[in-house]
């Protein structure tokens, strides 16, 4: 039977008082992940609901694996298309985002105080203050800075204004009923399979997969784009002008633009690692986005997000005095700041990968790519593939850096930690 309760997961006896501020996938795995432990988690959202957008979200085993033991499997099996492999110790799935997010609020709810409505204008690390645009106040133990990608406690841990930097590109995310799909016989290969595709091309790529049981396909279309930080994330996008930035790509490409009955358009942004995730104060800490935003070219920026969660909640699974908080904050960014670093590294070297220019680069990719697949397919018939498919421009077929990233625990690095290092921290 699934439980949300790991069978090692202690109890604090004294509780801290967490304000999580951003209440988002990460935002909400943590309140789940420390209200568990035993602390007391207060939630503080500046939109006037919970609510995700119309687009697909991949799971990667990494991910699966902790949605899986804090109890989601069942609510994952009904959500999801079928499994793309379990290679990695965890199934990969593709699910809807705003299905994930409802599974991660019912799960956290018990855990937590919600308040909406609810905009931080002003923290004081000092006094473990928030102040809300409304002029209320919130104080706490540990303060959660889980606000996203143009994170305002963000500026207040690094003591000057930071912003994200818009990378030139954004995205298209659209839904398509694969009942229309199936209507043509030549998209009928993009469903049957369950498989996620990818095209690649200069400057732009696409990548689409099934949803909702194959009731629905999504499809995720990257290209150049003037859009600046102001702009808004997922707002209507105009149908037409995706068509015509997508102009020319094989027929399937072409015969799916024509049956989008509208799209959503998302800019993406991005920032350098952090020099630090804490305040200097030790009592003000980021969270997902907010200290490591991810392109989407690895999908991975929800499953760090989470991760970063379940870290938080083994680190702080005990009874926790007031001076032992900086000492298991810095544990969290040491163990989390390497592995987040190297996933922001690998999405930006996708983004070169997925679109080069036409010329000789982009050739030696298609022969990377076409090897690896090759020798991928030849492992799944069971005849020798001495040259495997490591070091292959695909990092989707990469299987020895796929283990790294999707085959990681990371309730089980925390606790490893725990065993080794929690001796040293001081005690009063």
């Amino acid at each position: 039977m699934e439980s949300s309760q790991s069978a090692d997961q202690s109890k604090a006896a004294a509780p801290l008082h967490f304000l999580v501020v951003g209440c988002g996938l990460g935002g909400l795995a943590a309140a789940f992940c420390l209200g568990r432990a035993g602390h007391k988690v207060t939630v503080l959202e500046s939109a006037p609901k919970i609510s995700e957008v119309g687009a697909g979200i991949q799971i990667s085993p990494n991910l699966s694996r902790l949605l899986i033991r804090w109890g989601l499997g069942d609510d994952l099996r009904r959500a999801a298309g079928e499994n793309m492999d379990r290679d990695y110790g965890a199934p990969y799935l593709h699910i809807h985002r705003a299905d994930l997010l409802d599974m991660l609020f019912k799960l956290a709810t018990p855990y937590m105080t919600l308040h909406l409505n609810s905009r931080v204008v002003s923290l004081e690390p000092n006094l473990g203050r928030v102040t809300l645009t409304s002029g209320k106040t919130f104080e706490g133990d540990v303060i959660i800075g889980a606000d996203g990608v143009k994170s305002m406690i963000r500026s207040v841990v690094l003591g000057r204004p930071d912003k994200p930097l818009p990378t030139g590109d954004a995205a298209y995310r659209a839904i398509i009923p694969i009942s229309e799909m199936l209507k043509d016989e030549g998209l009928k290969s993009l469903v049957d399979g369950h498989e996620m595709t990818s095209w690649v091309g200069p400057g732009r790529h696409i990548v689409g997969y099934v949803l909702k049981g194959a009731t629905q396909y999504n499809l995720v279309m990257a290209h150049p784009t003037t859009v600046g930080l102001e702009e808004e994330y997922d707002v209507e996008a105009s149908v037409q002008k995706m068509r015509e930035d997508f102009k020319g790509w094989e027929p399937r490409i072409e015969k799916l633009m024509a049956i989008i009955p509208s799209t959503l358009i998302w800019p993406l942004f991005d920032r350098d690692p952090l020099d630090t995730w804490i305040h200097p104060t030790g009592n003000v800490v980021l969270l997902g986005d907010a200290c490591h935003p991810m392109l989407p070219y690895r999908a991975q920026g929800s499953a760090m997000a989470i991760e970063d969660a379940a870290v938080l909640g083994v680190l702080f699974s005990r009874s926790v005095a007031p001076h032992e908080v900086r000492p298991l904050l810095e544990a969290y960014q040491a163990l989390r700041y390497p592995r987040t670093t190297e996933t922001q590294l690998a999405a930006r070297s996708n983004k070169h990968v997925f679109q080069i220019p036409d010329g000789p680069e982009q050739e030696a990719r298609d022969v990377s790519m076409r090897k690896a697949m090759e020798n991928a397919l030849r492992e799944e018939r069971g005849e020798p593939a001495p040259e495997g498919t490591a070091g292959t421009a695909n990092s989707w077929a990469d299987r020895a850096r796929n283990w790294s990233q999707y085959g990681y625990d990371a309730e089980e690095a925390a606790r490893e930690w725990c065993a080794t290092n929690e001796p040293e921290i001081p005690r009063r």
